[in-house]
């Protein structure tokens, strides 16, 4: 088996991201030393596989094949997750991890005796002690297909939060995603948003949607949470940071045709009067020459509900139309099909959430002293929001 598994490997046509693997080099590496009688570099190669193996938290090679293959950008689970059809990549495909489950499934004692057939006597005691690792195949091709059918191929399969930064794409492993329990108040608001999401993850065409209004009140965390939201699975959430605005066409259409679909957040949407970047995000809420996916939508957030800042100075000038120039640059909020109001709580709004927030947190304080003192915490620390509340029970616990 070792001898056929050699010239197999050489043969892989769609797995060739995989082969670049510094473990899959070690791989070839070994059978190439035992192809040509080298005993000692097969026993070097043997030692930083299983090392490779350990150091990425795998018990076998079939393990460790069995994540890279799920997630692999290569250009059959490609095809699938656009659903496309190809069967002469198909027949590739499925000869490649047919070769790959063979190897998973090599026996380390065959391994060991091919090398003690090479080495001098000496060396049994080394092969002898050797460590082994785990020979199972927790996979096959219709176990892959079946996976990129239901969730796609690539970082889009792993995770589900990212960010966009200077043009590239980060995963985001554990994001920051407010129990349901936290959030508190809003409760309108937040089903207009989820609402939304929902037609949008049904295959609908929906409005992008603007969440602005008073700091603290809860709108970024409304656009984090769905992503808890049962239901929800197939969605993605992507940041894009102030300076990713300019490639986020790049972006868009780097998603068309993807299975899952996309929400491209932009927190604290603002601009100043000389920053021309509002043109790009103008153009996607508007449409250009090219149509924006239909996988694709855009929430923002945002402290002010005319995006771009203006000064009085902005009013000034000789320019004959420059009422139609101060309109176009305030007007960017229009181009949200919904946009939603997060607005300060009323001051008895404000006691009844400090009061929920006390209980849920088991703070054990007279129910009208607990008042009293909010009332003073509002006089001087003016902040009627979610964020306010918690930051007034905090202060409580820091006496």
């Amino acid at each position: 088996m070792i001898e056929t598994i050699r010239p197999a490997l050489l043969g892989l046509t769609t797995c060739l991201d995989l082969m670049q693997e510094p473990l899959m080099g070690s791989l070839r590496a070994l059978l190439d030393a035992l192809a040509a009688g080298e005993g000692e570099a097969a026993l070097r190669h043997y030692t930083e596989i299983f090392y490779g193996l350990r150091q990425a938290g795998k018990s076998g090679l079939g393990d460790w094949l069995w994540d890279r293959l799920r997630y692999t950008e290569g250009p059959y689970p490609a095809l699938l997750d656009r659903g496309g059809s190809d069967p002469a990549l198909e027949g590739a495909a499925r000869r490649d991890v047919d070769t790959l489950a063979r190897l998973a499934g090599l026996d380390c004692g065959d391994l060991t005796a091919a090398m003690a057939a090479l080495l001098p006597k000496s060396f049994r005691p080394v092969l002898d002690a050797l460590p082994r690792w785990d020979s199972a195949v927790p996979f096959t091709f219709d176990d892959l297909t079946a996976f990129y059918h239901l969730h796609g191929a690539g970082l889009f399969a792993r995770y589900r939060a990212f960010l966009w930064s200077e043009g590239q794409l980060i995963p985001v492993a554990d994001p920051d995603t407010p129990r349901e329990e936290e959030m508190m108040g809003y409760e309108l608001q937040r089903d207009q948003v989820i609402a939304n999401t929902r037609a949008f993850l049904a295959g609908n065409r929906v409005n992008d949607v603007l969440l602005y209004g008073d700091s603290g009140t809860g709108k970024s965390a409304t656009v984090k949470t769905l992503l808890t939201v049962p239901g929800f699975e197939s969605l993605r959430l992507i940041e894009v940071q102030k300076d990713g605005l300019r490639d986020m066409p790049g972006l868009i259409r780097s998603l068309a045709g993807r299975k899952q679909r996309f929400i491209l957040f932009i927190d604290d949407l603002a601009f100043d009067q000389d920053d021309h970047t509002y043109s790009v995000v103008k153009t996607i809420l508007e449409g250009g020459l090219e149509r924006r996916p239909a996988n694709v939508a855009i929430y923002a957030t945002s402290n002010r509900r005319l995006l771009v800042r203006q000064t009085f100075s902005d009013r000034q000038g000789d320019e004959v139309d420059r009422q139609e120039t101060i309109q176009e640059k305030t007007a960017l909020s229009d181009r949200f099909g919904l946009r939603i109001p997060y607005l300060a709580l009323s001051k008895g709004e404000f006691l009844e959430l400090v009061q929920s927030l006390a209980v849920q947190q088991g703070l054990p304080m007279d129910r009208e002293e607990l008042r009293r003192r909010a009332v003073q915490w509002d006089m001087h620390s003016p902040g009627r929001t979610p964020r306010g509340a918690r930051q007034f029970l905090a202060s409580l616990q820091t006496v």
